[in-house]
């Protein structure tokens, strides 16, 4: 029977014996240190926007960074989420316009600490048209906003009526977050509109001994008669003349409301009976026609002071106003010429392409 040797290591061969494993195991703990704290792990050759829709787990975090080139290796993304703890994402919108530390990223997504999105509402739009652009750039869907915007409990604890919410859709630029609810959102455009009118002009509505609402369907109404911004102030002047004189307001985008389309109006239209036509019914229409910008609730708000009472758009899409009937008809007649010259030639030109 052999028995072994016990061959004596020498107190030096120890000391370095020991040093090389220390090296070793600093050497391995510094190249995970450096993987897992590298800064360039997670990154983009250009501004990317990550959507999670919902809860999301590391298997499938995974498949999407690395289908969309966020990160080279998936079993380091692996490793490194592993070793932090962070296996369950939160839904939300998140920028990657910079390189991150797998750390830095992991953390963001699964406390959702999003990067917010801007949406933008445009004036003189309808509200059909607001809704599906809101939802667009949102994570709810179009038909949910509708329906919140739809609910009366919801906007009559706004102190709203449903034929006012158009006009409380105030035009601006808002900075959100993607997961944000409808309600929310619809909350958020309220306070806005709230700030930027009903607290800052509110002495103003009284002077005029007006209502907010009255404000808004007037500059809902010179929204979308005005082209040039300028003109705002004397087309208010012009309906705030008509309506202190008991007159017809006979603004033509009530009809265009009243129709349902924006064209050129024909001579049925005017005829149709409908609350918002003024040109059958006195007085302001029962509500906001579209969504008035700052500018044009500011006209209706401060109408320049002048005697006009009449107004026929031009061809170069502004108006000519007129103090009366007389020199109006004049004004519409020398444009009804010259849109008739139009035609002539439009006709002539189409012939002629026909005739080639």
């Amino acid at each position: 029977m052999l028995s072994k040797q016990f061959v004596p290591v020498s107190k030096n061969e120890f000391i370095v014996g020991t040093i090389l494993l220390l090296v070793t195991a600093f050497s391995v703990a510094g190249m995970r240190w450096a993987t897992l704290y590298n800064g360039q792990a997670i990154s983009s050759d250009k501004p990317a926007h990550l959507y999670l829709d919902k809860r999301t787990t590391l298997d499938e975090l995974s498949s999407i960074l690395v289908d969309s080139s966020y990160v080279e290796s998936e079993e380091e993304l692996r490793w490194a989420a592993n070793l932090l703890g962070w296996r369950n994402f939160q839904a939300g919108h998140y920028l990657i316009d910079e390189p991150y530390e797998y750390e830095e990223f992991l953390s963001k997504l699964a406390r959702g600490i999003q990067d917010p999105v801007s949406v933008t509402i445009l004036p003189g739009r309808t509200k059909g048209d607001i809704v599906t652009k809101v939802a667009n750039q949102l994570q709810f869907d179009s038909l949910t906003f509708h329906q919140t915007l739809k609910d009366s409990i919801f906007i009559a604890k706004h102190e709203l009526d449903q034929k006012d919410v158009v006009g409380r859709l105030f035009p601006n630029t808002y900075s959100v977050y993607w997961t944000i609810s409808p309600e929310s959102f619809f909350k958020r455009i309220l306070n806005e509109f709230d700030k930027a009118v009903i607290e800052s002009e509110q002495e103003q509505m009284e002077e005029l001994n007006r209502s907010v609402d009255e404000i808004i369907t007037l500059a809902s109404i010179i929204e979308w008669e005005a082209r040039n911004r300028e003109e705002k102030r004397t087309i208010s002047g012009l309906y705030w003349n008509r309506l202190n004189r008991g007159m017809r307001l006979q603004a033509d985008p009530t009809v265009n409301f009243a129709v349902g389309e924006r064209r050129r109006l024909l001579y049925e239209d005017y005829q149709v009976d409908h609350p918002y036509n003024t040109y059958l019914y006195r007085g302001l229409p029962p509500g906001p026609i579209t969504n008035p910008d700052l500018v044009s609730i500011r006209s209706a708000l401060y109408p320049e002071d002048h005697d006009y009472l009449y107004m026929v758009a031009t061809p170069k899409g502004e108006h000519a106003f007129s103090k009366t009937f007389e020199e109006h008809k004049q004004k519409s007649a020398k444009w009804r010429k010259w849109l008739q010259e139009q035609y002539r030639i439009k006709r002539n030109n189409e012939q002629k392409q026909n005739g080639n």
